[in-house]
C-alpha cells in the first residue's frame, strides 16, 4: 500500500486531519505539516571473480527472502552512497572495496511491513581486495557466483536488480572483466 493511503495521523501534532495533498504527499489541515513520499537511496555492487562470474547474495529476509540479490543496501542518513557501498559489502560479505565505478540506477518499489517503499537503486562495478575472505552475515543467508550466460533472471528478487544485472551483462561485463581481473 502506498504511504499516502496508509498514514492517517500527523507525525507533528497527531491530528487525524492528515490527508493526501497529491499523489506523493500528505498535509495536515491543523498544523500545516507537509510530508512528501520520496525515494530512499540504496546501493548495489557488481563484483566478479577471476572466472568472470558475478557475485550474488541470497536474501535472508523478506521482501524476496531466498531470492538472489546483489550485495548492497540502504544509504544511512549522513552517509554518502560510496560510504554505504563500502559499509554494506563489509557488513554482508566481509569484503573490502578497493575501487568502485558508478554503473547505472533504476527506481524500485517493494512492500515492507505493509507499506510500499520506493528506492533509487544506484549500482557500482566494484573491485574488492580479496575474495578468499568472503563470509555471509547481516541480512545475507548465502552467496553464489554465477556465470553471465547462466543467470536466471526469474531467481533475482527486485525488478531494479534484474535490470542492473541485465545492463551489466549486456553492456559492461567483458570490458570490466579485462580491467578488473584478480591477479
Amino acid at each position: 500500500m502506498h504511504p499516502v493511503h496508509i498514514f492517517k495521523f500527523c507525525p507533528c501534532c497527531g491530528s487525524c486531519h492528515f490527508k493526501a495533498a497529491s499523489e506523493r504527499s500528505l498535509k495536515c489541515k491543523d498544523c500545516g505539516f507537509h510530508y512528501f513520499v520520496n525515494a530512499s537511496a540504496a546501493v548495489a555492487a557488481l563484483v566478479t571473480n577471476d572466472a568472470g562470474e558475478l557475485l550474488f547474495t541470497v536474501r535472508a529476509f523478506e521482501p524476496d527472502k531466498g531470492m538472489l540479490d546483489l550485495p548492497g543496501g540502504f544509504v544511512d542518513p549522513g552517509e554518502s552512497v560510496e560510504e554505504a557501498l563500502y559499509r554494506e559489502l563489509k557488513e554482508e560479505l566481509n569484503l573490502d572495496v578497493t575501487d568502485a565505478c558508478y554503473l547505472v540506477s533504476f527506481p524500485n518499489e517493494y512492500l515492507f511491513s505493509g507499506i510500499t517503499v520506493f528506492t533509487a537503486d544506484i549500482s557500482f562495478v566494484c573491485k574488492v581486495n580479496d575474495l578468499s575472505v568472503i563470509q555471509q552475515a547481516d541480512d545475507v543467508s548465502g552467496y553464489v557466483f554465477v556465470s553471465p550466460e547462466n543467470v536466471d533472471y526469474s531467481k533475482i528478487g527486485g525488478k531494479s536488480i534484474r535490470k542492473i544485472v541485465k545492463y551489466f551483462i549486456d553492456n559492461i561485463r567483458i570490458n570490466y572483466h579485462a580491467a578488473y581481473s584478480h591477479e
